[in-house]
């Protein structure tokens, strides 16, 4: 594997002990404050504005090489709304927001995630030979359609013998009603299921009963309502190259690269996931070396090996086997598994 040098520092701890991944952008609970951080080539200028719609108080950001803006401000904290302002023109939400109350249109939220008390403090995961799946969309699998919904019906899961769910993308989409594969916030759980706790309280409560937790991603575009990242950093897109739901994303871009890296980190340690599915990988297109994929698998490994179980599980019609490949002692180099679409396929 690659030795690809990225910022995956370890997640930190809150004052009561809670997981805290250290971003390196988004909106970070500090201890004077909150951190503001945004990375806007295409602008002159950005403000972050506190408060609700309207009523905001905008607070100018210094630039930084590279296309970033930051500010520290002990005038927000957990709780706070916030949007960033371009060029004294649009006001959009934050692309690593943890929290969207109002949806993708509207103001994210500062989201303190040590704040959340885990109970199942010495869950490890399970070994993958013990995976059995059960994939579920939030939205549908009960009346609430929602986290909580799905949490008071774990033990209907358990008892089939099923060892791990996998929930369906949960990243922040328009409206109330989603497959999901069209998320435009990678980083918020949708509000129309719950809050960010009522997420981590679902998976905490399924690791107490034995049973992993593992979500879909897609990192191979993003849906086209509530993305405003062409606003302010056109280049997040190749040029010229499409999948077949949108721009594709351009990965040759050291920026874009520690984005969703850290995506992934941080659901699997700030969320504490068991593992990821990675939705239609053969649509990603990266023409760096090593692929983000590669990249992905060993900032994964490096964090997690000797801690615990995490699996990571492709969606990949080109079958490329070499992403499967196993170590002396059958661990995986990269992947742990891949989702069997041929059977799909076969059965349509």
């Amino acid at each position: 594997m690659s030795n690809e040098s990225v910022r995956a520092d370890p997640a930190d701890t809150g004052p009561n002990g809670n997981r805290r991944d250290t971003l390196p952008f988004g909106a970070s609970v500090v201890d004077d404050g909150v951190a503001f951080r945004l990375w806007a080539p295409a602008a002159r200028r950005v403000d972050v504005c506190l408060g609700q719609t309207g009523n905001e108080r905008a607070l100018p950001m210094a630039p930084a090489a590279g296309g970033w803006f930051h500010v520290v401000t002990d005038q927000a904290g957990a709780g706070s709304l916030y949007r960033y302002r371009i060029d004294g023109g649009t006001a959009v939400p934050d692309p690593a927001s943890r929290y969207q109350p109002q949806d993708v249109h509207g103001p994210s939220q500062v989201v303190d995630p040590a704040a959340f008390t885990w109970t199942a403090t010495e869950w490890a995961g399970r070994p993958w030979h013990e995976a059995v799946l059960y994939e579920l969309h939030v939205g549908t699998f009960s009346p609430e359609g929602t986290f909580e919904g799905v949490r008071r019906r774990l033990h209907h899961i358990a008892d089939l013998g099923v060892t791990a769910i996998e929930l369906m993308p949960v990243a922040d989409f328009a409206g109330r009603r989603n497959w999901g594969y069209d998320g435009v916030l990678p980083f918020a759980p949708d509000s129309a299921y719950g809050t960010p706790d009522d997420l981590k309280r679902l998976v905490d409560e399924a690791h107490g009963m034995g049973l992993m937790v593992f979500l879909d991603a897609v990192y191979n575009h993003l849906g086209p309502d509530g993305n405003y990242l062409a606003t302010y950093a056109p280049t997040f897109f190749a040029a010229k190259r499409f999948t077949p739901w949108g721009p594709a994303i351009d990965y040759s871009r050291p920026e874009v690269r520690q984005f969703v890296i850290h995506n992934v980190l941080y659901w699997l340690d700030e969320y504490q996931f068991d593992g990821l599915r990675f939705d239609a990988v053969d649509a990603i297109v990266d023409t760096s070396r090593p692929h983000i994929l590669e990249a992905i698998a060993d900032a994964v490994h490096r964090r997690f090996a000797g801690r615990r179980h995490v699996h990571l599980v492709l969606e990949n019609d080109h079958n490329d086997a070499a992403l499967l490949a196993r170590r002396s002692d059958d661990r995986p180099r990269a992947y742990t598994a891949q989702w069997n679409d041929d059977f799909h396929h076969a059965c349509h």
